[in-house]
């Protein structure tokens, strides 16, 4: 197994050893080495197996392309796409790459258009990603161009296999995919079908920042009950998710990877907590109180127990319902050292102008500077930092350490560990002492 020097200051190579050399701990269960966030080796192989891999990532909600001719630029781990609506109403999502020397011929992050031009030499496609015109095919004077066994069918941007349920749109590279409810599994089915039910979205606004952390730490924190506990003043003090609270951290139970979080806030506007927990939360403050208490409002239009879930499908989406602020969450990787966060929050057609405003007021919770994001943010720059510079070269995983996948209590790191258990499986990457 790779081991990092007992030494001042640490080499690029303990952060970023040959993939040959990436052994996981004997004790893998409840370890994680810092090689998993720093290697740009294991990046690029993340990139092949997962996001090119048997996965279906989120790319777009119906709603931000509802007529024929619109579009929006996207990404499928790292690689550019365009998310396109076609003359016949279908949705097709293709690789935002020109056949011919490799520009991205979509610029505009949304429009709408009834084709698509590189830049560099003006070949053009369709909505659909199909090339449709070359310029000079044939040259000009019977001199030069295009081959005579040129077919532009031969030469289409890349196209992906789509697929949407209840107005969220979902793309893959691979024919073994399988169908995105038994990807998703029964239970986080049920639960992403508790906010898309089918009724019509309406987009309320985008944010957008950059976090300088591996992509797989928003997995990690979003499946890390443990943290929201201890961090987030505004969580604990206003009973959004506190120790005590009814709630769970449910996994997938096939693979591991896909969980969420659920908590149920009390009736009091403000928690009602014991002394013995408040001890243990640095974060709880006594006096804490809000100046415009409507913020506090929770009109239950939702059959579920929870006030509050944050589900993370694997690999790349966060779908959040806070009290009545709703959301998705690309993440974009960006490098072993960063990622790219795209938030789309959304209300429903249907919704009257009050409960619109409502909406956008709860959603100062959220975005790189609400009242959560922004802890969470700092947190993992902390993180990411650490790993890169420290001598040693394991994190530890023993909360509840007895279980791996769902637990009924917050004090837990259980999920955490079953979506590790995934992704040695997915990446190939050897045990210490397991036998091969």
């Amino acid at each position: 197994m790779y081991q990092s020097q007992s030494v001042i200051g640490v080499t690029d190579a303990a952060k970023n050893p040959p993939l040959d050399q990436c052994i996981w701990p004997a004790d893998a269960l409840h370890t994680i080495p810092d090689w998993v966030y720093t290697s740009q080796d294991l990046y690029d192989r993340e990139m092949d197996r997962i996001f090119r891999g048997e996965t279906w990532s989120f790319v777009a909600l119906e709603a931000e392309i509802p007529n024929p001719g619109d579009y929006k630029r996207g990404y499928v781990g790292s690689v550019p796409v365009v998310i396109a609506r076609a003359e016949d109403n279908a949705i097709s999502v293709f690789e935002n790459r020109c056949a011919h020397r490799g520009a991205e011929f979509c610029r505009s992050n949304q429009g709408n258009a009834k084709e698509f031009v590189c830049p560099y030499h003006q070949w053009s496609y369709d909505l659909k990603g199909n090339l449709q015109g070359v310029p000079f095919k044939r040259g000009v004077n019977k001199q030069g161009g295009m081959p005579k066994d040129f077919q532009n069918a031969e030469h289409g941007a890349r196209q992906l296999r789509v697929t949407t349920r209840n107005g969220v749109v979902f793309a893959t590279y691979s024919d073994k995919t399988p169908p995105l409810e038994e990807y998703l599994t029964q239970d986080i089915v049920d639960e992403f079908d508790v906010t898309f039910t089918g009724k019509k979205l309406k987009i309320l606004g985008y944010y957008r920042n950059e976090l300088p952390c591996n992509w797989k730490m928003y997995h990690e924190n979003l499946k890390d009950p443990y943290h929201a506990t201890l961090l987030h003043s505004f969580l604990v003090v206003f009973g959004l998710l506190v120790a005590g609270n009814k709630s769970i951290m449910l996994a997938d139970k096939a693979h591991g990877r896909h969980a969420y979080m659920g908590s149920a806030k009390p009736e009091d506007k403000y928690a009602a907590v014991s002394a013995e927990t408040k001890a243990e939360m640095r974060s709880f403050h006594d006096k804490l109180r809000l100046r415009d208490e409507r913020f506090l409002e929770f009109v239950r239009e939702f059959d579920s127990p929870w006030s509050v879930t944050m589900m993370t499908i694997w690999p790349n989406l966060v779908v959040q319902r806070e009290m009545n602020t709703l959301g998705v969450r690309q993440i974009i990787p960006n490098g072993p050292h960063s990622m790219i966060m795209q938030w789309t929050m959304f209300g429903y057609e249907d919704d009257t102008p009050e409960m619109t405003r409502h909406r956008l007021r709860q959603g100062n919770l959220m975005g790189p500077a609400g009242f959560l994001g922004l802890e969470d943010n700092e947190a993992m720059k902390f993180v990411q930092e650490g790993l890169r510079r420290s001598s040693t070269d394991v994190n530890i995983l023993k909360l509840d350490s007895g279980n791996v996948g769902t637990s009924n209590g917050l004090i837990s790191e259980s999920c955490i560990r079953s979506l590790y258990e995934h992704y040695r499986g997915v990446m190939g990457i050897p045990v210490a002492g397991a036998a091969q």
